[in-house]
């Protein structure tokens, strides 16, 4: 998943920087990707990838 969604690999790319370990990154990124499914699964709402605006 941190290959294929940008806000993944962001918070992946995150974490590398902040010179975390390999396997705790993937650990981190497993994480955030369960509360992404546990959302998804109570609000019944399909994922939308966030489109971000580059003009802040």
């Amino acid at each position: 998943a941190h290959k294929h969604d940008p806000v993944l690999k962001a918070f992946y790319e995150k974490k590398r920087k902040q010179g975390k370990h390999y396997y705790v990154c993937i650990g981190a990124v497993a994480r955030k990707l369960c509360y992404i499914i546990y959302a998804i699964l109570k609000n019944n709402k399909p994922y939308e990838i966030p489109q971000y605006s580059k003009e802040v």
